[in-house]
């Protein structure tokens, strides 16, 4: 009771005047606090003015000013109910309720400290360290020992002032080849968010970096130092096209991880799972990859970015197979799923994009939807700075569509377009494939749009085109559908057209 009594006397007698968290048991909605985040709930698009209408049924200068307190009061009490969340769910990463855990413990430890209660201060301070230590968070380990070292000295216990402040010092090793070993990960990774340039650099100094981080986890032998060198080989087998040996590392990590020999507390299976999805669609296998993504898409929370992303590749395995039914099904999952407005706007394009060769290749009959469609096509954004990646895709699309329309005029300028963007972007042998797809469609044009005509003289590309092999992620290549299902729906193209006239 001792405990009960001290965290009792410490909470009523500094609890603040009002109370600081949202109270969502008002069912009945009478609290305008309660009331607007129920209206942002159910229309999250709606403006300030009509939100001022609908909380006090005019919006004069009074009512504005009034919802302007409102609005303020409301997110930071929102921002107190972050500490309520629920983080337990399985399909959330698993690492990230043992580190607020520890978050939690280190704040609840600290706050007793400053009120005098060491005693108690101490029993939740070796708690935090305990969990830092078993989920091998060595940041808050290293807070939770240096808080303990104080604590000890404050107490006057030497033996475990000497005992703590060796701990110490071993974690604070630690700590130090762990961040020698985050700075060679995040400088790898953020050269992979610049250019296709940067990439393709990167390649050459990957293999360095590689090592270095196989010598910093041989000394750490730390969850960190592993994690960190496990994604970076993933990065060099993506950057170099090596997709099979993606999926047997993320086999033989997956078996180490089911036998115990690396942290469940710390491991993301999720990732995991992903990046083997992810290698089966990049080396063409996809009816493994779509049995493996229907499977593993239960593991990711639908209010979650990876949820999304993770479903662009099911998607696209669907695409590749040709299963252009399940890939509309995915599609409307992902249009239907509340938190869609959430993905940041390229990622929202990039759903925009898919959706468009999917009407592309099952043309809806709706005026609207068509409609729309070629509003799309004609007004779509680019989506790489370097004119690599979905800017291909997007201008593949244009030339087939504008080619369906029969458009001459402006097919003939999309056409100088493709050289123009072929001799400038797709000089690189790893953009082989981009350059034979290219010159099949140049050669529908320079044929007089006859099917059998650039059927038969495409044979030579075609074959080619079979055997390239996949690019690597360094050159940023991106094929929506399989340029030899496209070469076939171009062709169905000019025969139908042929039919007509």
């Amino acid at each position: 009771m001792d405990e009960l009594n001290i965290l009792t006397r410490i909470v009523t007698g500094r609890k603040i005047p009002v109370t600081p968290l949202l109270d969502f048991s008002d069912r009945k909605g009478t609290n305008k606090e309660v009331r607007l985040i129920r209206l942002l709930e159910k229309s999250p698009n709606c403006t300030p003015l009509q939100l001022t209408k609908l909380l006090y049924t005019k919006t004069t200068p009074a009512s504005q000013a009034a919802f302007r307190k409102l609005k303020s009061r409301v997110q930071q009490k929102l921002l107190n109910n972050l500490y309520f969340l629920e983080h337990t769910d399985p399909r959330h990463p698993v690492w990230r309720r043992y580190e607020l855990q520890c978050t939690e413990l280190y704040h609840q430890a600290n706050v007793l400290k400053l009120e005098g209660e060491y005693t108690l201060s101490e029993r939740m301070m070796r708690k935090c360290l305990r969990i830092a230590q078993e989920a091998e968070f060595t940041q808050y380990a290293v807070m939770s020992a240096q808080a303990l070292r104080t604590l000890y000295a404050e107490l006057r216990q030497p033996a475990r002032y000497k005992t703590i402040s060796a701990e110490l010092m071993r974690l604070q090793t630690l700590l130090t080849l762990e961040e020698t070993a985050a700075q060679v990960y995040w400088d790898t990774k953020i050269a992979l968010a610049h250019s296709v340039k940067s990439r393709r650099f990167l390649l050459n100094e990957l293999p360095a970096h590689i090592k270095e981080l196989e010598k910093l986890h041989q000394q750490a032998g730390s969850f960190t130092t592993f994690n960190y060198l496990y994604n970076s080989l993933l990065f060099q087998q993506g950057l170099v096209g090596d997709y099979d040996g993606i999926i047997r590392l993320t086999a033989t990590t997956a078996k180490d991880f089911a036998k115990g020999k690396i942290n469940a507390k710390r491991f993301d299976k999720r990732f995991n799972n992903f990046m083997s999805v992810y290698a089966h669609l990049r080396c063409r296998r996809v009816q493994e990859g779509l049995v493996l993504a229907e499977h593993y898409l239960q593991d990711f929370h639908h209010s979650s970015g990876n949820w999304f992303y993770f479903l662009e590749h099911y998607l696209l395995l669907a695409m590749h197979a040709a299963n252009y039914a399940q890939a509309r099904d995915l599609i409307n999952m992902a249009r239907k799923n509340p938190y869609y407005r959430k993905q940041r706007v390229a990622a929202q394009q990039r759903w925009d994009l898919y959706d468009a060769y999917l009407q592309f290749v099952l043309p809806d009959q709706s005026p609207l939807r068509a409609m729309h469609f070629a509003q799309f096509v004609q007004t779509v954004p680019d989506y790489s700075r370097d004119k690599q990646g979905y800017n291909v895709a997007i201008l593949i699309l244009q030339f087939l569509h504008y080619l369906r329309r029969r458009d001459i005029e402006t097919l003939m300028a999309r056409l100088e377009s493709l050289r123009k963007y072929q001799q400038t972007h797709l000089r690189d042998p790893a953009t082989l494939r981009s350059q034979l797809f290219f010159r099949l469609l140049v050669l529908t044009v320079k044929k007089d749009f006859d099917s059998k005509a650039s059927e038969k003289h495409g044979q030579a590309w075609l074959a080619r085109l079979r055997e390239a092999p996949q690019p690597g992620e360094a050159f940023a290549e991106i094929e929506i559908i399989p340029y030899e299902d496209l070469w076939a729906l171009t062709l169905n193209i000019l025969r139908t057209a042929e039919v007509k006239h």
